[in-house]
């Protein structure tokens, strides 16, 4: 994983970095994401990323984030590219929540998926909420789901 703040990290050292970040006291509100989004070249670039979002009496106040970067096989059908998008976004946080429950820590993990109400990926959606859901996991969509659509997106150009 690679952080702009703490440079390259193993998953294990990011875990505890995130710990550390969110142990601040219980007036700030921490809000755990995991999102990924992909972008067609002649193979197609997919960025998974984690962030850490805070809050203070509901008012974001930065955060921190990680990623990485895969190169895969060109994805041309959009159904197969938000399903690879989502089920590496369910690895991470699966990754993550056993992480967590290995240190007895109950942490709330939201999965941002890269489909919405509107546009092609629309057809998707219920399928998609219906899987991260099913895998204990709040899913949120377009446009509220940051990790996807703005940081992983960002990442994808």
């Amino acid at each position: 994983m690679y952080s702009i703040t703490y440079g390259e990290v193993t998953f294990e050292e990011m875990y505890q970095l995130i710990r550390n970040y969110t142990a601040h006291g219980s007036k700030i509100e921490y809000k755990l994401a995991v999102g990924t989004d992909s972008q067609n070249f002649s193979y197609t670039k997919v960025p998974i990323t984690i962030g850490v979002h805070k809050f203070v009496n509901n008012v974001g106040r930065g955060g921190i984030f990680f990623s990485e970067i895969r190169k895969v096989m060109k994805i041309t059908n959009t159904k197969q590219k938000i399903l690879f998008e989502t089920g590496l976004s369910l690895e991470y946080a699966k990754k993550l929540q056993e992480r967590f429950e290995k240190d007895n820590i109950f942490c709330d993990i939201a999965v941002h998926v890269d489909v919405g109400c509107n546009g092609p990926t629309a057809q998707f959606m219920d399928e998609v909420v219906g899987w991260v859901q099913s895998c204990g996991f709040f899913c949120e969509v377009k446009p509220n789901s940051y990790m996807a659509s703005s940081v992983a997106n960002r990442l994808s150009k």
